[in-house]
């Protein structure tokens, strides 16, 4: 019965660290963002994040949007930079029509930083992208 479940391969999404600036706060935060860049839109997305070193692991943060449009980005949350010194995990799942896709973007410790920015799919900012 397992060899019959398929397990389709996500393509065209991805987590990305941003360094921006918080015109409320008047400082530079990070951000993590989920990038659409599909052609179609997703629906009912889970977002599950988690850090983890060797002996320490943060608690556990949940996030639900109901639709991220095609050839869209949303918000997923604020990340400080002490989290960066551990590995971060984000457990994507979403619909796209009636199908389920499911994946697990991983940010391996110290990857997250001012020198690894580079272009993002989407967004006309620079920050780590995970496919």
């Amino acid at each position: 019965m397992k060899k019959d479940i398929q397990i389709p391969k996500v393509e065209g999404v991805y987590i990305a660290i941003v360094n921006e600036y918080n015109h409320i706060y008047k400082s530079q935060d990070w951000n993590a963002y989920i990038i659409n860049d599909k052609d179609v839109d997703l629906d009912m997305i889970l977002i599950v994040t988690s850090g983890y070193s060797e002996n320490k692991i943060t608690s556990v943060f949940r996030k639900k949007l109901d639709k991220l449009p095609k050839k869209s980005y949303a918000k997923v949350e604020l990340m400080q930079e002490g989290l960066f010194a551990l590995n971060n995990t984000f457990k994507v799942s979403f619909f796209e029509g009636n199908q389920m896709f499911d994946k697990t973007y991983l940010f391996r410790k110290n990857t997250i930083n001012l020198k690894a920015l580079q272009d993002l799919p989407l967004m006309e900012v620079k920050g780590v992208l995970v496919k």
